[in-house]
């Protein structure tokens, strides 16, 4: 399996959080859905005791899923591939205006 069936288990209960269920209402404007980590600790228990493909396929398709969802996502900011010219100024020093 891709991961151990407690970190499923895991994710959903933290899933399940107040905290996380405010924070994604606050985020989002709806609240999470958990049924999904639900599904998967239960394929995956289905997976280790009864080495059941059908557990092991739902499994899959649910990783492969997750990882397509979080590939939408494209970062806020530009990477950069050198540090700033003036990264070595004190911060709190006013840096000189380019004309």
């Amino acid at each position: 399996t891709p991961r151990a069936c407690d970190d499923y288990w895991s994710e959903f209960r933290h899933c399940k959080s107040l905290w996380n269920f405010f924070h994604h209402y606050y985020a989002y404007g709806t609240f999470p859905s958990c049924q999904q980590w639900k599904e998967d600790y239960h394929n995956c228990k289905e997976w280790e005791k009864h080495r059941a493909t059908e557990a092991k396929e739902a499994l899959q398709r649910s990783e492969r899923s997750r990882l397509e969802e979080q590939r939408k996502f494209t970062p806020v900011w530009k990477l950069r591939q050198d540090p700033p010219r003036d990264w070595h100024m004190p911060l709190n020093q006013e840096k000189p205006q380019d004309s």
